[in-house]
């Protein structure tokens, strides 16, 4: 299986993704836009991951790559190919096939619980009832066009959506590493003004190894989802 991953910033790579795809015998290929917005062959990616970014999928005039890569994402999806969005990637997802991206009541970044949506009687993917996990969000978007709910949270409704059998986007970092979480943190830090949902960088980078273990266990367990539906 051919992996290809957007990535948007350098501080925000593929984390315990990477692993998972190494150890599923994957051929791994990226195209990172701040460097270079060349996109593969669409016939030649078995697999399509869109990573975070600071930006909004709304700066097309200051990022005339978004362009063209929301339309690469709608084409994507349309060939019924699975699709993980993460963050930015879940927004851009959102806004390739037609919803709207807008700015959040309030932003989220440290580690706060979400909670998942039922899907008894269905087959799409399933989050625990609560979970703690890693935002750095500050935008939501509406679920697009038969989408459906995975999970919210307390400060913001529409966490995770799954669109047909192959696509899971997520508000979300599942894939978050202790080295990860030190690099968004390093860069971004600016963004730290505490607040109901904004944690202090002391507080999300205290966060034991248990939690980084609990998130990536269920990235493991939404990979493994996507990559059979590409049977």
């Amino acid at each position: 299986m051919r992996a290809h991953f957007f990535q948007h910033v350098p501080f925000e790579g593929l984390g315990s993704i990477g692993s998972w795809l190494r150890a599923a015998g994957c051929e791994v290929t990226k195209t990172r836009f701040f460097e270079s917005a060349a996109l593969p062959d669409i016939n030649e990616i078995d697999l399509l991951i869109v990573m975070g970014g600071p930006m909004s999928v709304n700066d097309e005039n200051a990022f005339s790559w978004l362009v063209p890569e929301k339309r690469f994402i709608h084409d994507f999806i349309k060939k019924e190919k699975p699709v993980l969005g993460i963050c930015l990637g879940a927004q851009l997802v959102a806004s390739a096939m037609g919803a709207v991206v807008y700015r959040n009541t309030v932003k989220e970044i440290g580690w706060f619980p979400i909670q998942g949506v039922s899907t008894i009687g269905n087959s799409n993917f399933g989050f625990p009832p609560s979970v703690e996990v890693f935002h750095w969000h500050g935008e939501t978007f509406d679920l697009p066009a038969g989408a459906t709910l995975l999970a919210r949270s307390e400060g913001c409704e529409n966490q995770a959506f799954q669109l047909g059998r192959s696509v899971i986007c997520l508000q979300f970092h599942l894939e978050t590493t202790p080295e990860s979480i030190q690099e968004i943190v390093s860069n971004c830090r600016d963004e730290l003004v505490p607040s109901q949902f904004v944690q202090t960088a002391e507080e999300i980078l205290s966060a034991k190894s248990e939690k980084f273990e609990s998130i990536n266990l269920i990235m493991s367990d939404v990979l493994s989802y996507l990559q059979q539906s590409n049977g």
